[in-house]
């Protein structure tokens, strides 16, 4: 029985605005008559016959002057479930006019009504209109199912989020769960405070089907603390947004998002040294090459914010150079900032068109971002890679020299530390290409390197694979259950890179203060209990998600480093640290850059690999020559090229 109601209820609110707005017509024309008839049959008067035909000229009257009425203030535009103060008293304006309305029609037919019918009727009336509305919204319940939620923190924030929880339909507020002790069993908001350590009860009695983290200005080691407590629990967490876009108003406070991997891997953030982050920038003309790209692009907005003169936004991709082209054009504008965007399409291998660019607009400080970082796709495309991140760094740090650039900063890697694979072994020859340059004494441009691990968000990063593959049932594919790496927010890199490039003083070799490594099994573990399923394991076989490994790709280490040596020295900067590294002088790196060009020129990956290992990059590789164009070749010319 109550299935057939709830799917009757469920039908009539599924009508078009319309046609509810004629059944609220229909229901108050029948109030007004119901009101009129109980006001005359309660009256104590002799001689008044309800059946008289002049009492029903009256009523028809009175009901359409009062349909009339309600129009012009709006009662048929509201929406019922959300009654307002403002509705409330329109009805009860209605109301009056309508009881002034009856007195009306009754002078002018002659209906001899007693004057205080009228005010019975319009008590009867008050309570039949609201009756039907509060009936109507009390049904109306049944119809949003809403989801009861635990809200954790009793703060600003959270009482905000109750209120703004209550006036929706979707979520159901049931209880606080919040640290303070002295918060503990309060009530706020007609929602009681709870110590965390009864989260599990609470949830089992309340039926709680998502938990609400309201802790956008907590600090990071507290929002990890709270989240990691919060992981076995099967229950999916949100959070709202960030203190920083509830301030400008970029999001509301009911505008919940996933909780953000970085509040299990972050640290708090170490404020930016105003000396060190404007020093290469402001008003000074600023390029970044690959400023399309994760790492350049959040380069680009950073930049922006420290109000250089000109910014020359060098890309190879058209796409990546018009997303990011866009998107600062409307962030200067919205902040009525005086900084000149230049989208250039080139290719930093191009040294002679390079070299015109840093001319043309007279640049004086460059972050080389561009580069193939993604470590299968360069061991499968051997020459590309040396291409681009070898022989592109060297030519866009000559055409520097030629333009007189103040200062060029690398954005290198941690894979360049005792590399396996093709890329970190480029990286560290583009490396070693900077530290020849910077020690010659023919110019007067800055050369630096800064050095860091995985970057959250970027692409090719694990976590949107991983949030992916959660989305669609999993299984996630991990590739080693020991594997580790190093993680920092992409902003946070972009703050330390501009400050270390302010520091240097010539082939000075950055590494950024990554934390601790963060083993990736136990990433994607926290990313399943987040979205509130469960891991499969022998234990619980038949839980939401599995992790399977694949193997690792290519080129692939178990783990990274940051540092060659021990050679490590401190920079006014807690984060930054400065290494001491071997490198060639220019005349004896030239001579192996030269045999490395000819073999590129030839796609000879033997001779490209053999090149690698001799040069002091410390690269030993992994595996065997994984290029796709080398494989396809016949056995036998590639058992001759081995010679």
């Amino acid at each position: 029985m109550n299935t057939n109601i709830d799917f009757f209820r469920d039908k009539v609110f599924q009508f078009p605005r319309s046609i509810k707005r004629l059944i609220s017509i229909v229901i108050d024309s029948l109030s007004i008559v119901l009101s009129f008839w109980l006001a005359l049959t309660l009256s104590l008067e002799k001689g008044v016959d309800i059946y008289n035909e002049i009492y029903w000229s009256v009523i028809t009257w009175v009901v359409f002057s009062t349909i009339y009425i309600n129009v012009i203030l709006g009662i048929y535009l509201t929406v019922v479930r959300h009654l307002s103060t403002i509705y409330i008293l329109s009805i009860s304006l209605s109301v009056a006019s309508s009881c002034v309305m009856f007195e009306l029609f009754s002078l002018f037919f002659e209906a001899h009504i007693p004057r205080y019918i009228p005010l019975i009727y319009g008590a009867i009336l008050l309570v039949l209109i609201a009756g039907s509305r509060l009936f109507i919204l009390r049904w109306a319940k049944g119809s949003y199912k809403k989801t009861n939620v635990l809200i954790y923190g009793a703060g600003a924030s959270g009482i905000q989020l109750v209120n703004s929880l209550l006036k929706c339909s979707e979520y159901s507020p049931k209880v606080f769960i919040d640290d303070n002790e002295k918060l503990k069993g309060l009530i706020i908001s007609n929602i009681r405070v709870y110590a965390p350590s009864e989260i599990e009860r609470l949830i089992a009695k309340h039926n709680i089907k998502r938990i609400l983290l309201a802790l956008p200005s907590a600090k990071k080691a507290d929002r990890i603390r709270v989240l990691s407590s919060l992981e076995h629990i099967k229950i999916e967490v949100l959070t709202i947004p960030g203190m920083s876009d509830l301030v400008s108003g970029k999001a509301k406070i009911d505008d919940f998002v996933e909780v953000c991997i970085e509040d299990l891997l972050g640290r708090d953030v170490v404020p930016v040294k105003e000396n060190l982050i404007h020093a290469e920038i402001k008003n000074k003309v600023v390029m970044v090459s690959g400023a399309g790209g994760s790492i350049g692009a959040e380069l680009c907005r950073q930049i922006t914010q420290q109000k250089p003169s000109k910014l020359i936004l060098f890309e190879l991709s058209e796409f990546n150079l018009y997303a990011i082209h866009k998107e600062l054009e409307n962030y200067i504008l919205d902040n009525e900032l005086v900084v000149e965007l230049f989208p250039v399409l080139g290719n930093v291998q191009n040294k002679f068109a390079t070299e015109k660019v840093l001319k043309s607009f007279k640049v004086q400080t460059v972050y080389h971002a561009a580069a193939y970082k993604h470590v299968p796709m360069v061991e499968g495309n051997v020459v590309e890679g040396v291409y681009n991140n070898v022989f592109g760094t060297l030519h866009l740090a000559q055409a520097a020299i030629s333009a007189s650039v103040e200062t060029f900063v690398l954005i290198s890697t941690d894979k360049a530390v005792r590399p396996t694979n093709v890329m970190g072994a480029t990286k560290r020859m583009a490396e070693l290409c900077l530290q020849a340059l910077a020690n010659s004494n023919k110019h007067n441009t800055r050369f630096c390197m800064v050095r860091f691990g995985n970057v959250l968000g970027s692409s090719g990063s694990v976590i949107p694979l991983f949030k992916s593959q959660i989305k669609q049932g999993g299984p996630i594919t991990l590739t080693h259950k020991n594997i580790t790496r190093y993680f920092m927010t992409i902003p946070e890199a972009a703050q330390l890179v501009i400050q270390a490039g302010a520091m240097g003083t010539g082939g000075d070799v950055f590494v950024l203060d990554m934390g601790e490594s963060v083993k990736i099994y136990d990433l994607a573990t926290k990313l399943i209990h987040l979205s509130g399923l469960q891991l499969i394991d022998k234990e619980n076989p038949n839980a939401d998600i599995a992790i399977v490994e694949t193997g690792l790709r290519p080129g692939e280490k178990l783990y990274e480093e940051l540092l060659i040596g021990d050679d490590v020295g401190k920079t006014e900067h807690e984060r930054i640290m400065t290494a001491h590294e071997v490198f060639l002088p220019w005349i004896e790196l030239k001579i192996i850059l030269k045999t490395l060009r000819l073999a590129c020129i030839d796609s000879d990956q033997v001779t490209i690999r053999n090149i690698l290992l001799k040069a002091p990059t410390g690269f030993k590789p992994s595996d065997d020559i994984c290029d796709y164009v080398y494989q396809q070749m016949p056995p036998v010319k590639a058992t001759l090229s081995l010679v």
